[in-house]
């Protein structure tokens, strides 16, 4: 189904959709993209991707965080969620963007006191998804060698259930051992709820689907020893219109097959998992996107009270260590956009106009936009013997220009305080 957002920084294509979308980085290279006759590159393309930066001061106006919520959107067949605000009056923002409350639906159960029902655990279905490369007649490309240009992510699996996202260890903002994204949201409201509050996964491994993606539309980089592949960048558009239904009966598509099947729910929050698989806008020269998160939206039915129906998904590509800068590796990219569904699971919770120190200018609650592509916004993790690599993200007070931040520790990111002072509020011309 077809719904549009409206947008400052914000686009929404065949779904709800987040642009910018995760580590969009500006490729400074000179190769002469468009004089390439072959699909095939290599790591160059992205040994030059470089971050934005740009470094303000905190023009504070205060704000508040509510201490009441209400539990779940009305009209809606969905993930469990709450929807609260943030109270802020600033004179300095530009009319358009103007106002006092900031309303946000967040996943889970209301945390203020007297409405809080203990733990909430949500379906997390883990999809690996296969990628087929074709030649122009259709048929599954080969490499010089004569090998298919198939990437998996099969065996990824493992190490991406055993990660911080999914898998428990010790984080401030919780009395016992948690998940990653519960710690980040319990960090928000640290000084706002009870140790009872949580907002847990329950992971599930589903077979793999398949995508094949047609001769025009990727490139793709071998490895050292001339295997497929050490990453393929595939074109945005047709990765979106390759992986979500044109119609709720559509079945040809990874996600249309797990809905018609029944295998992932309205109530879940799926992930589909892709193996060094990046996104370029338009042309090299736009890439590259690690991952995003989104909905699936479908006509609801008597059998749901007519209730629109959203499946909240997101595509996360595990990330080889040394293709980009900054230290992204592994699960970088989930650990970022499971952050962003539980803040923001529709992708519309809209802020006043921030400019991050990464110089991304946006109106949303992007958490994870917030850092990343900063020198140190990525930390490391050692769990079931292997070190992963997640990414830091603003806290609600962050955005809510909440001075001192009553978060957890006063902090306005977590579980790191890369970010020290609130939101720089800026103007339609991001200044």
């Amino acid at each position: 189904m077809k719904s549009t957002r409206n947008l400052l920084v914000i686009v929404r294509t065949s779904r709800s959709i987040e642009l910018p979308l995760l580590l969009i980085a500006v490729l400074l290279c000179s190769i002469p993209f468009n004089a390439q006759t072959s699909h095939q590159v290599n790591r160059s393309v992205l040994a030059n991707a470089k971050p934005m930066f740009h470094l303000s001061n905190s023009a504070a106006a205060g704000g508040h965080i509510a201490t009441r919520g209400n539990n779940g959107t009305l009209g809606v067949d969905s993930v469990v969620n709450f929807q609260s605000y943030f109270y802020l009056e600033d004179l300095t923002q530009d009319p358009l963007f103007f106002g006092f409350s900031w309303p946000y639906t967040m996943v889970g159960s209301s945390p203020f006191s007297g409405e809080i029902e203990g733990p909430t655990v949500i379906g997390a279905p883990v999809v690996p998804v296969t990628v087929q490369l074709l030649d122009a007649n259709g048929s599954v490309a080969t490499t010089p060698s004569g090998s298919p240009l198939i990437v998996r992510a099969n065996a990824l699996m493992s190490p991406t259930l055993n990660s911080p996202v999914f898998s428990t260890t010790n984080y401030t903002s919780s009395s016992s051992a948690t998940q990653l994204p519960d710690a980040e949201l319990r960090a928000s409201f640290y000084n706002l709820t009870s140790s009872a509050w949580h907002t847990l996964l329950r992971p599930r491994a589903l077979q793999a689907q398949t995508m094949s993606i047609p001769s025009g539309f990727y490139y793709y980089a071998l490895n050292p020893d001339g295997s497929c592949c050490d990453f393929v960048l595939l074109d945005a558009t047709t990765f979106g219109n390759l992986l979500f239904p044109s119609i709720p009966t559509d079945t040809t598509t990874p996600i249309g097959a797990l809905e018609n099947s029944g295998q992932i729910q309205t109530s879940q929050i799926t992930t589909l998992l892709f193996n060094n698989v990046y996104l370029y806008i338009g042309t090299l020269a736009n890439c590259c996107v690690l991952g995003y998160h989104t909905y699936d939206l479908e006509p609801g039915s008597a059998s749901n009270g007519y209730r629109e129906k959203r499946y909240v998904v997101n595509y996360s590509s595990w990330i080889s260590p040394g293709l980009f800068q900054g230290g992204l590796a592994d699960v970088t990219a989930l650990s970022h956009e499971m952050a962003e569904v539980f803040y923001d699971p529709f992708v519309g919770n809209q802020t006043p106009i921030w400019l991050a120190p990464n110089g991304n200018c946006q109106n949303n609650l992007e958490v994870g936009d917030v850092i990343e592509n900063l020198p140190n916004g990525v930390y490391s993790v050692a769990l079931h013997g292997f070190t992963y690599h997640p990414q830091n993200v603003a806290l609600l007070q962050w955005f809510a220009e909440d001075i001192p931040s009553n978060a957890i520790n006063g902090m306005y990111s977590y579980p790191n305080p890369v970010l020290t002072s609130p939101a720089y509020l800026a103007n339609l011309n991001c200044q």
